[in-house]
């Protein structure tokens, strides 16, 4: 993985975040189930012990994987060209059927629809990157071409 890593600063405080509680506070528990389960026995034919393995092997994957990240992050700066959709940008517009949809453009890492955050390589946040309020942009999606038209970036 030696792909810069877009995140906001909030995003990368939630990375670290993470991975400090994965480190302090689940390999701790991880630790004290295999302990546990190591009491029981025949390790051969104890589930315990072999999902509190598991457990730890996810964690220590997951581990690795913000670790990985945050060494290769890149933080999104504050709209870098005023008035033009850019990583950080918050962008109003109006969709395909009418509705206002408002929407922050960030790297794939913090994508969340859900939260109102768009990765700049979904069809979407692709086509809005470099445009600006008043313009109509061509959506080039999975399910179809429409478009959309832009009413504020800030």
């Amino acid at each position: 993985m030696a792909e810069e890593v877009m995140l906001t600063k909030e995003g990368k405080e939630e990375l670290e975040k993470r991975l400090d509680y994965l480190k302090r506070v689940k390999r701790a528990e991880i630790t004290e189930r295999i302990k546990t389960a190591r009491e029981f026995g025949d390790l051969s034919e104890n589930a315990e012990y072999d999902a509190a393995k598991n457990e730890q092997a996810m964690i220590e994957g997951e581990i690795q994987e913000i670790e990985a990240k945050l060494k290769y992050a890149v933080i999104i700066k504050e709209s870098a060209k005023k008035g033009a959709v850019s990583l950080g940008s918050k962008v109003d517009f109006i969709d395909a059927d009418g509705e206002l949809c408002t929407y922050e453009i960030v790297g794939t890492t913090e994508s969340d629809v859900e939260q109102g955050r768009i990765s700049n390589e979904s069809p979407i946040g692709k086509a809005l990157l470099g445009q600006k309020a008043g313009d109509k942009v061509v959506v080039e999606a999975p399910a179809g071409t429409f478009s959309i038209t832009i009413k504020k970036v800030y």
